[in-house]
């Protein structure tokens, strides 16, 4: 949970001196804010720099401020660390400099398992504590941006559902009811200062994330995005865009459960090259001494994933997904973590991007699950055509037949072994994913076998264990076991087998898969 974490941490300072008031506890991973105050006039946004550095023992990191209006200056920082961090703020202004205080680290409560971060082999996912987290994510573009009521609905769909990452925009659409991130300054669509933020919309905006982060959801924030072009939010300079990532970042980044992706379709959001995102995510990395993961999305041109701030590869692509054999490559040429966050989306639109049934989306996580990656879910059921009027647009409850289906794969995604399912031999077609002499998942898609030949990938030199296996019928969410054990011997100079059982029987039904375990 992250609720509480920074209102018990918050610390007031108006004058040098520490107050004699006793020594603030934050756990480790949550959230220790320093609040002061300071000029309310000019142009604080532009004319105030405020930091503060944070040392415990030999670890220093220094810290960017932001302003939350009325003369009020924050500072938020999320330890690392257990142990007591002191801290010095330094700033150009006399007021904000040279304040001092001190914290104390405490152990995380047991549901804080701290950012989620890229495993050591860089292919999968786990928390700061080493749980594995394995992403069943879920996109609703606009929803911190609508009302209330919209939220609060959101949010309680997303109780009840099996969704762990929440893709979401910080600029507004079409559909937003809050839409002024910057001070307005008349009536048109592009009467706005891009030098000056609106506060009461990052503070509504940080209180989602905030939300998300109780219900144990990952907030992937998407900093750009080309879908209102009418007020040109994304269409701003390079200083106006620096100054945005700058207090976004200062603003979102001690939020553990922050990542950062640049933007959504950035090869369509005009007037911006492949140097300029570069460019904005070196300013973003600069900015962020929390270190939260970052990815960008595209529609057509792939974004080079290898470059060193990228830590995950966002893919948008509906057709890699319906097969195993064309999952994989993207990892091969990312080298790194691969989540297909837009596969096409479950709905009844005539647009051809929405209209998948809850079968064909399903089908879509567990091919890529097979090839070694993530996918995200995506619903867009509207009552009038409009596929902005939906949960993708904004929230609110969910329609579709997936969710369950994918309830259930996390179930499966969570017995897997650390660090997490890799593509078996992908080159020889076996359709397998797990890890080598341990554990397997076989997936068999539309088709509808009766039966299948046990062989498993396996060299003479290689450990011969014994298996179980289990049949899942992926779509009616069952799991039989099948009685007895396989015990694997030599077949050819490639695969084992069990001479006394090669075949096992399927129920010749479609969405079928087959979970290999070891004794």
């Amino acid at each position: 949970m992250l609720g509480g974490t920074a209102a018990t941490a918050a610390l007031a300072l108006t004058t040098p001196a520490r107050a004699a008031v006793a020594t603030p506890r934050v756990e480790r991973w949550g959230m220790h804010e320093i609040v002061l105050k300071g000029p309310a006039s000019g142009n604080p946004f532009d004319d105030i720099r405020l930091s503060a550095i944070f040392v415990c023992g030999t670890v220093q990191i220094d810290v960017s401020g932001f302003y939350d209006g009325d003369g009020t200056y924050r500072i938020r920082f999320s330890p690392p660390s257990l142990g007591r961090w002191d801290w010095t703020t330094g700033s150009n202004v006399a007021a904000l400099d040279a304040r001092t205080g001190r914290f104390d680290s405490i152990p995380p409560r047991p549901d804080n398992h701290g950012p989620v971060r890229v495993t050591r082999d860089g292919y999968h996912f786990a928390y700061a504590d080493g749980t594995p987290y394995r992403p069943v994510g879920t996109t609703a573009y606009s929803w911190a941006l609508q009302s209330d009521a919209r939220c609060a609905q959101t949010l309680a769909t997303l109780k009840a559902a099996p969704f762990n990452k929440m893709r979401m925009c910080v600029f507004p659409n079409v559909t937003s009811v809050a839409t002024n991130p910057f001070v307005r300054t008349g009536g048109g669509p592009r009467d706005w200062n891009s030098t000056r933020f609106d506060p009461d919309y990052f503070r509504r905006f940080e209180d989602r994330i905030r939300r998300l982060g109780e219900l144990g959801i990952e907030a992937d924030v998407i900093l750009f995005h080309p879908y209102d072009k009418l007020r040109g939010y994304s269409a701003m300079s390079r200083a106006d865009d620096e100054r945005y990532v700058r207090y976004v970042a200062a603003r979102f980044g001690a939020y553990r459960n922050v990542w950062w992706a640049m933007a959504n379709e950035y090869d369509i959001v005009e007037g911006k090259t492949v140097d300029d995102w570069d460019h904005l995510f070196e300013v973003l990395v600069a900015a962020d001494p929390h270190d939260r993961l970052r990815s960008i999305h595209q529609l057509n041109v792939y974004y080079d994933h290898r470059k060193p701030w990228i830590t995950h590869a966002s893919v948008q692509h509906g057709a890699a997904v319906l097969d195993d054999g064309r999952v994989h490559p993207h990892r091969n040429f990312a080298q790194k973590a691969v989540i297909f966050d837009e596969v096409i989306y479950e709905g009844n639109s005539d647009k051809r991007w929405a209209r998948l049934t809850g079968e064909q989306l399903v089908e879509r996580f567990w091919w890529g699950t097979l090839g070694g990656a993530y996918v995200g879910h995506g619903e867009v059921f509207s009552d009038d055509g409009n596929p902005d009027i939906s949960w993708l647009g904004q929230g609110g409850s969910l329609r579709g037949t997936s969710p369950p289906r994918l309830a259930f794969l996390r179930h499966i995604l969570d017995s897997a072994p650390s660090p997490g399912i890799d593509p078996i031999q992908q080159f020889w077609d076996y359709h397998l994913g797990g890890r080598d002499f341990t554990w397997y998942l076989k997936y068999f898609g539309n088709s509808r076998p009766t039966k299948w030949d046990v062989a498993l990938p396996t060299r003479a030199a290689d450990p011969h264990p014994d298996y179980r296996i289990d049949v899942i019928d992926t779509w009616d969410m069952t799991i039989t076991p099948v009685a007895g054990v396989f015990r694997m011997v030599q077949r050819d100079e490639y695969d084992v087998h069990d001479p006394a059982r090669p075949t096992i029987a399927l129920p010749g039904k479609p969405y079928i898969a087959v979970r290999i375990m070891r004794v």
